[in-house]
């Protein structure tokens, strides 16, 4: 997803290279977009909008651009971290790409028509203690 906006960047040339150093409102911008889109899109299921907060922070793309990836599996992918080994073959089959963030969205409502919240049963500590107060 592209974050449109500007955003000052200072680069620092070492012995090791160039560090560079992305301004934090880039970053809030960022995660104030994703959430947005996230928010609108499943205004209809509330529930994953509280899936998404808890799988990803609302966050699609991190600070250098790349798509965000699971900490305990690499393969769980994006805002929704729908998992490419389990979900790959049959997202393709639907011509999602689960690397594009309306991509991942789609496919995770489609399998939230599905399975309901059962693919995301790992992170229900997180979000079933908000679907009370929706």
């Amino acid at each position: 997803m592209a974050v449109t906006g500007t955003a000052s960047v200072s680069e620092t040339d070492t012995s090791y290279g160039t560090i560079v150093d992305t301004s934090v409102s880039m970053q809030t911008e960022v995660v104030t977009d994703t959430e947005a889109v996230v928010r609108e899109y499943f205004a209809d299921i509330p529930v994953m909008i509280q899936v998404a907060r808890c799988e990803s922070t609302f966050r699609h793309t991190l600070a250098d651009g790349t798509v965000l990836r699971g900490r305990v599996d690499n393969r769980d992918t994006g805002v929704m971290q729908i998992n490419t080994y389990y979900h790959g073959d049959t997202a393709a089959k639907l011509g999602l790409d689960l690397e594009n963030i309306y991509d991942n969205m789609a496919y995770a409502r489609d399998l939230y028509e599905r399975q309901g919240t059962q693919p995301w049963s790992a992170s229900a500590p997180c979000w079933s203690r908000t679907i009370a107060s929706l």
